[in-house]
């Protein structure tokens, strides 16, 4: 029987090996719903990972063919429209920028754009440096994360000209 429960466990540890994830990486979720008037929903997931977050996003309801900024934000509530989310997560003071930028010289929350199919999905996995979810100035928990209706330029400041908000979520621990 201790052989059969020893087996087991491997087995479950090899799996969880498997599927990229550490029991022990602090992880949270983003259930994103549509603002007013926009069909946009999804669902986006953050793992720590070393120094860095992954984060994969899965979201349907965009215009399709279409890139859309996307974002994490400040503010801790969505609200109707989105506005309640505030401005770009920057715990730096940093400008605006593309996500390729080193985080020390752009917002710690800038994400590159997502990218519709033609039937209005997109997925991202990317992972990126700037923010964590471990205790500190850059921890998102409790942030939000928005979708906006058109692409992010990447230049104009304060936050890339993307547009309405058209779905938002805040990011809770899982």
């Amino acid at each position: 029987m201790r052989a059969l429960l020893i087996v087991m466990v491997a087995a479950g540890l090899a799996s969880c090996q498997m599927m990229g994830g550490r029991d022990d990486a602090p992880r949270a979720i983003a259930s994103l719903t549509s603002t007013k008037g926009n069909k946009a929903f999804g669902e986006v997931t953050f793992e720590q990972v070393g120094n860095r977050v992954q984060v994969i996003a899965f979201t349907q309801g965009l215009t399709p063919g279409r890139e859309h900024g996307f974002h994490i934000h400040e503010g801790t509530s969505c609200g109707p429209d989105g506005m309640a989310a505030g401005g770009h997560f920057n715990p730096g003071g940093k400008p605006h920028g593309h996500p390729k930028t080193a985080a020390a010289e752009r917002h710690a929350g800038d994400l590159p754009n997502l990218q519709a199919d033609k039937g209005g999905r997109a997925r991202m996995d990317i992972t990126v440096d700037g923010i964590s979810l471990r205790p500190g100035p850059t921890n998102i928990i409790g942030r939000t994360v928005v979708i906006h209706a058109g692409p992010d330029d990447y230049k104009s400041q304060p936050a890339g000209d993307s547009g309405a908000r058209i779905a938002c979520g805040v990011i809770i621990a899982a």
